[in-house]
């Protein structure tokens, strides 16, 4: 896969040499949007853990079923915290070919995320990306995008896919969770994914060494601290699950946890 850099094209403030998560999970999911470090970075991943892009690809796929699932209850506005690269099936995509006004606003600190994204977005009047730390609500929120496009005394869908395990307990994760659930509407959903050491397939401790040669660590957490993200939100059927497992395709497999390695799981606010 040829990427970014050998295109000629980033950035100008972009240091090539630090590999980043939204990159390396570009990657993983067969996009041209990385650089040489992050292609290092997944490659190493890869070696220790053969299932890691498929680990992705599920979550990935978890991300778009979450999306119809929230249209189907009648969800019309959306919110995705780390959206990272956009890539085929994004939110937006998912949405807008149910409803082609639904709105979208995609957070992202990482550079290239966001160029990408506002390239991607362009002349899309309903779709829009905040470059921001997802762990600052207040920012998030409280930005042009947001209050452009989204109402939040109607119902939002908060995408929190594979983003939390990036947030360091020093950001008191449950008390940001609780922020963005407190500013929404009674009707709105949180989907959310998040890697754990419950399950085998990721729990290898040379993933998370691996991973400190980025410039995001990770941080795995256990069903009980995942749950905890979910509080003030009802869990829908099958309540947490993994990324595989939740709602899957007709037909689809079903695929042993420890396979996964990725909570997840649906809720609503009451």
């Amino acid at each position: 896969m040829t990427g970014i850099d050998e295109a000629g094209w980033l950035p100008p403030d972009v240091d090539r040499a630090i590999p980043s998560v939204a990159r390396i999970y570009d990657y993983l999911l067969g996009g041209a949007h990385n650089l040489a470090a992050d292609r290092a970075v997944a490659d190493r991943l890869s070696a220790i853990q053969p299932q890691v892009a498929q680990v992705a690809r599920r979550n990935r796929a978890f991300l778009r079923r979450a999306v119809r699932f929230m249209l189907d209850a009648g969800v019309r506005q959306f919110l995705d915290l780390g959206s990272g690269i956009p890539t085929v099936g994004n939110v937006h995509e998912v949405a807008q070919d149910v409803d082609e006004s639904a709105r979208v606003v995609y957070v992202d600190y990482e550079p290239v995320a966001v160029t990408h994204s506002r390239l991607l977005l362009a002349g899309n009047p309903h779709a829009d990306v905040v470059q921001a730390d997802v762990t600052l609500p207040g920012v998030v929120l409280g930005s042009e995008p947001v209050r452009a496009l989204l109402d939040l005394t109607q119902p939002v869908g908060l995408l929190a896919v594979a983003v939390g395990h990036y947030l360091s307990p020093d950001a008191d994760v449950p008390a940001v969770f609780a922020t963005y659930r407190d500013s929404l509407a009674p009707g709105s959903h949180l989907a959310l994914t998040h890697l754990t050491n419950d399950f085998a397939v990721l729990s290898d401790p040379r993933v998370a060494e691996t991973m400190r040669s980025t410039q995001d660590h990770i941080y795995p957490r256990t069903r009980d601290e995942v749950l905890a993200l979910f509080d003030g939100f009802t869990l829908v059927e099958p309540g947490l699950t993994t990324s595989a497992n939740w709602r899957p395709d007709r037909l689809s497999p079903v695929v042993d946890p420890h396979d996964d390695g990725l909570y997840a799981g649906v809720g609503v606010r009451s």
